[in-house]
């Protein structure tokens, strides 16, 4: 495995020890102790990784803010009244959808051809495919024997389609996404694949801004959907894009971090890693 794999781990598992002991507040020596690092070593590689200290993710992170930031939360609303052109950005890309036709639908993919490659990233093991109109897939999995099933899940999505192992063609994708690499060029162009409905849904998660979250109730409610919030988390749910289509923002009103498909820690790793990176700089202790 490769070192930011590895890292990554450490972190996932000093996320999910802070977030279950957050009220305890346990000291950077108990942290440390638990992933079997020094605190040196431990603050350094938590800080490098998610861009905050270990202590200041439990003020990023913890429920009680996450309920503060959704009883504050106007942001939402404001970007979708916007449009979601201007508010479709991650990690300072612009994000361009592009919708299956209701042939290219029907025919599974038929004449279509998807470049994959897999990749260590700062989540995890990824998965991206692509066709010639843009990314149609990203994928997290935690080991290098899930690879197989990743495979086969993907085949399942496109199941007339030729998968092709290009991993060329697809290391410039994973650069621009977790690299925060070849700014000003062109939008990065993502396939959506899915419902009118589903689309409708994926579409509106691009106008939650990075560092925030929102809850499915406000969702719904910002898409003019508040009686369908169930339908709005089906949708969610079904989000074949990790990560770009940013459903890991949308949280319980509770300020519960589950439901996601890549796994509740993973959801958690990720909105650290982005709060850091909003923050724009490392707090110390």
């Amino acid at each position: 495995m490769s070192e930011q794999h590895i890292n990554y781990q450490r972190v996932a598992k000093a996320i999910n020890y802070l977030a279950e002991r957050q009220l305890d507040q346990p000291s950077l020596a108990d942290l440390a102790s638990y992933v079997g690092l020094s605190e040196f070593h431990m603050q350094r590689m938590f800080a490098e990784w998610a861009g905050i200290s270990p202590k200041q993710f439990l003020q990023f992170l913890t429920k009680e803010r996450a309920k503060q930031q959704l009883r504050s939360n106007s942001v939402l609303d404001t970007a979708l009244d916007c449009g979601l052109s201007g508010s479709s950005r991650l990690h300072d890309l612009m994000i361009k959808t592009e919708c299956m036709t209701p042939g290219e639908y029907r025919s599974l993919g038929a004449g279509l051809q998807v470049a994959y490659g897999v990749r260590s990233s700062p989540f995890g093991f990824c998965l991206i495919a692509q066709t010639a109109r843009g990314v149609c897939k990203i994928t997290f999995f935690d080991f290098p024997g899930q690879e197989a099933a990743v495979l086969q899940e993907l085949q399942k999505e496109w199941p007339a389609a030729a998968l092709l192992r290009d991993q060329q063609a697809v290391d410039p994708v994973f650069a621009r996404i977790f690299s925060g690499g070849m700014h000003g060029t062109a939008p990065l162009r993502v396939v959506l694949k899915g419902s009118e409905f589903q689309l409708k849904v994926w579409e509106a998660l691009l106008a939650i801004p990075q560092g925030e979250v929102c809850s499915y109730q406000q969702l719904a409610g910002a898409m003019g959907l508040a009686s369908s919030v169930r339908a709005v988390a089906s949708a969610i749910a079904r989000n074949n894009i990790a990560y770009l289509i940013p459903c890991h923002r949308v949280i319980r009103s509770t300020g519960e971090f589950s439901q996601y498909r890549w796994g509740s820690e993973r959801k958690q790793a990720i909105l650290v890693h982005e709060a850091g990176r909003t923050a724009g700089k490392v707090i110390g202790e």
